[in-house]
């Protein structure tokens, strides 16, 4: 007679960072989506593709461009796919901590400027936001891969 529960999880989003990972990729495509659509963005008439020109507010508070909005589609993507594997999975957590960290910081540098260095429409609302994104997915970065592990000793 044999049995499955000793045996370790193998497959898609099957470990607790592979889940996290998804998590992040699945609210993240669910962000990009919404961006586009009228009614959770506010005033989409004026969206612009890319710079800080663009008025439209996700859920009247987070700025948004077109190119705001494939972004987070394209790292939903990325996160998604990720999840495939627990090694990928930490990975994607890791880096995309540390572009939202990096996202942050270019926030409040440039949230004054109205040059080419401005490309990005971001607002006290996204900064507080890509703060807290880098945080969390740097600590489940770490934190989860160590979580998975002790649950298979």
């Amino acid at each position: 007679m044999t049995s499955n529960a000793a045996a370790p999880r193998t497959g898609f989003a099957a470990t607790l960072t592979q889940k996290g990972a998804l998590l992040f990729g699945v609210v993240f495509l669910i962000v990009g989506i919404a961006g586009f659509i009228p009614g959770l963005t506010m005033d989409m008439g004026s969206i612009s593709m890319a710079g800080h020109g663009s008025m439209a507010l996700l859920l009247g508070l987070f700025q948004v461009s077109v190119l705001h909005n494939i972004v987070h589609l394209l790292f939903g993507i990325v996160g998604v796919a990720a999840a495939r594997s627990a090694g990928g999975a930490r990975l994607y957590l890791l880096v995309g901590g540390i572009i939202y960290a990096v996202l942050f910081i270019y926030g409040l540098f440039t949230a004054s400027m109205t040059g080419a260095a401005n490309f990005v429409p971001l607002n006290s609302a996204d900064n507080v936001l890509h703060a807290f994104l880098a945080v969390a997915m740097i600590i489940l970065g770490i934190v989860l891969p160590r979580a998975s592990a002790r649950g298979r000793a």
